[in-house]
């Protein structure tokens, strides 16, 4: 009897799946003409506001847009990295199909999108114009934009260190910083870092383990698998063919490790 009931709701459950609508989000797409992607106004290296350097992500969702054969529209979301949980950025299936421009692999993330694959790993990293063991005591300019990564956590970090946190609302206050000496370092997020150490000759290392590291990926609406297997196969591809390493390297992004 007890094998039979579990017979029983394995079955109910095979043609309740026979029965689920299927998943058309690829071919709507393919209907419409057009990939629509949210991304942020600016977050450099990832989105530029530039028509000749757009930005990692751009260029990714170009070559993806043309592997599916559709032109591709960007919706800017103001909202987008200012706060931790993609839930409250105010995102619908109307606005946009992708989600790019500094989607990050979280727990939070993952409830409420699919993702595609990793291609690049981001966190919270350490700039200076020579390296430092430790932010132990020393003065620290902390440059978030709008970065999506937990500024909690850092700012718990930095005052369990005894570091004395200066908020910066751009680079070249940063850099001013260094050159003054009212700075010993910078905290920024990790793909920005590793630029701003490429153009400006500054070493750049992870922040300690103590702040958490995650994978940069796009993210897509849950269901969607027809689209997410284009994903997947795309970047699969421009992995392997060495694409998505020469576009990191057009803007100084370099893997920290």
């Amino acid at each position: 009897m007890r094998g039979l009931i579990g017979f029983a709701v394995i079955l109910a459950l095979l043609v309740g799946v026979s029965l689920l609508p299927p998943d058309t989000s690829l071919r709507e797409i393919e209907r419409a003409g057009v990939l629509r992607a949210c991304v942020p106004p600016s977050y450099p290296p990832l989105v530029t506001g530039d028509s000749e350097q757009p930005g990692v992500d751009i260029e990714l969702l170009r070559i993806l847009s043309q592997k599916i054969g559709v032109s591709l529209v960007l919706n800017e979301n103001q909202a987008m990295g200012r706060d931790f949980n993609p839930k409250n950025w105010g995102l619908n299936r109307a606005q946009c199909q992708v989600i790019a421009g500094g989607v990050v692999d979280s727990d939070q993330t993952r409830s409420f999108l699919e993702t595609g694959p990793a291609y690049a790993q981001t966190g919270w990293a350490v700039v200076s114009p020579a390296p430092v063991d430790s932010l132990e005591g020393k003065r620290i300019g902390v440059l978030t934009l709008i970065s999506g990564l937990d500024r909690i956590g850092l700012a718990s970090f930095l005052r369990n260190e005894g570091a004395t946190a200066r908020i910066l609302t751009n680079p070249d206050a940063l850099a001013a910083g260094f050159a003054d000496g009212t700075l010993d370092a910078g905290v920024t997020e990790a793909m920005l870092a590793s630029r701003l150490a490429e153009e400006n000759g500054w070493t750049v290392a992870w922040a300690p383990l103590e702040l958490a590291r995650y994978n940069m990926v796009f993210g897509l609406w849950k269901g969607d698998i027809t689209l997410k297997r284009v994903v997947d196969q795309t970047f699969a591809e421009l992995a392997a063919d060495g694409t998505i390493g020469t576009i990191m390297d057009r803007y100084g992004v370099t893997p920290i490790d």
